[in-house]
C-alpha cells in the first residue's frame, strides 16, 4: 500500500498503477473510496466493494473543513490515522491520499460548486453551506484521482443524491456507486460519530432504526398512509426517547429530493421513495434513511 500526502504524488502513483493494470490485463478501472476517516465497517463495504470491481483502489481521508458550519464539530471531529491505514491496508487498498487541509486549499478558495434544489431540503435547510463543500472538495478529488468509479455509503443518502447531480450536469467521467446501509447487530447505522455518544444516548439512538423498521412494516399494512401520518407516528417512536432532538424527518422522492403531497397515500408514489431521519442526542447529531422502490405494483423496501 502506498501512502502519499500530495497532489503530485497522489498523480504520479495513480497513473504508473493505471498504467501497471493496463499491461497485465485489460481490466485497469481505478476506484475511489473518498472519506473523513476515522473509519469503520461501513467505510470497509465501500473499500471491499471497491476492489472486488476495480483494478486499482484509491482511499483519501480527508477532514474537509469547507463543508462544516462554524459552530460544528470540525476540531473535535474523531480521527485516528494509524488505525485507518491498518484497516486499508488489511483490504488491500492501494493508495491512501492523506492530505493537509493547507495541500487541498493553499490559498482561500474562491471557486465553489452549488447544486440546486436536491441540496436545499434534510441536511441542506439545517446545515447552510455544507453541501457546496462537499460537492466542491468531491470535484477537486474527481479531478485528482479521475476515477472510473467512486463508492458512496446510502445512509447519506442526500449526499448520494447530489454528488449525482452533480455528475450528471458537468459530464464528470465517473460512475457513482451507492452501497447499503451497514449497521450494528442491534441496527444502529455506523458512522464515525457515534463515538459521541453516551451509553444513555446510543441506547436511546436505537429509536432512529426502530422507527423505520415501523414505518416499512405501517407502509405494508397500511398502503393508504399519507406522508404526514407516517411522519408523525415516526415522531412519536422517536419521541419516546426524553434525550431526543428531532432536526427532522421527512419523506421525499428518490433522487429528486421533492417532497410528496401531504395528502397523497405515500404508497401512490409514482417513483423511489426516502424516509429519513435527523435527530439530535447531546452534541451527536446523527442521520439514518430507508429507501423505497415500486416493485411489483408496491413500494418495497431497498435493503
Amino acid at each position: 500500500m502506498i501512502t502519499v500526502r500530495t497532489i503530485a504524488e497522489l498523480r504520479t502513483a495513480v497513473r504508473r498503477l493505471r498504467q501497471e493494470a493496463e499491461q497485465q490485463s485489460d481490466r485497469a478501472e481505478v476506484g475511489f473510496v473518498p472519506t473523513m476517516g476515522y473509519l469503520h465497517e461501513g467505510h470497509a463495504s465501500l473499500m471491499r466493494q471497491a476492489k472486488e470491481q476495480c483494478a486499482v483502489t484509491v482511499l483519501s481521508i480527508f477532514v474537509n473543513p469547507i463543508q462544516f458550519g462554524p459552530n460544528e464539530d470540525l476540531a473535535q471531529y474523531p480521527r485516528d490515522e494509524e488505525r485507518d491505514l491498518k484497516l486499508a491496508a488489511s483490504l488491500g487498498i492501494d493508495i491512501v491520499f492523506i492530505p493537509s487541509p493547507e495541500e487541498m486549499y493553499p490559498q482561500p478558495t474562491k471557486t465553489t460548486i452549488h447544486v440546486r434544489e436536491v441540496t436545499e431540503p434534510l441536511c441542506g435547510a439545517s446545515r447552510p453551506g455544507h453541501f457546496d463543500g462537499v460537492t466542491t472538495v468531491v470535484a477537486k478529488l474527481f479531478h485528482i484521482v479521475k476515477p472510473d468509479r467512486a463508492y458512496f455509503g446510502m445512509k447519506d443518502a442526500q449526499q448520494v443524491a447530489v454528488i449525482q447531480q452533480m455528475v450528471d450536469d458537468l459530464n464528470f467521467d465517473v460512475a457513482i456507486v451507492p452501497c447499503p446501509i451497514v449497521r450494528e447487530a442491534d441496527g444502529l447505522a455506523l458512522s464515525s460519530r457515534n463515538v459521541y455518544l453516551s451509553g444513555e444516548e446510543r441506547e436511546q439512538a436505537l429509536g432512529l432504526s426502530r422507527s423505520l423498521r415501523m414505518a416499512e412494516e405501517w407502509l405494508r399494512e397500511e398502503p393508504g398512509l399519507t406522508a404526514e401520518e407516517v411522519k408523525s407516528r415516526i415522531r412519536q417512536v422517536i419521541g419516546q426517547a426524553p434525550l431526543a432532538d428531532i432536526d427532522y424527518v421527512d419523506i421525499l422522492t428518490f433522487p429528486a429530493l421533492q417532497a410528496l403531497p401531504s395528502d397523497e397515500p405515500v404508497g401512490h408514489a409514482g417513483s423511489d421513495v426516502l424516509i429519513a431521519l435527523a435527530v439530535r442526542f447531546g452534541r451527536t447529531r446523527l442521520i439514518d434513511n430507508r429507501l423505497f422502490s415500486r416493485q411489483g405494483g408496491r413500494l418495497c423496501s431497498v435493503k
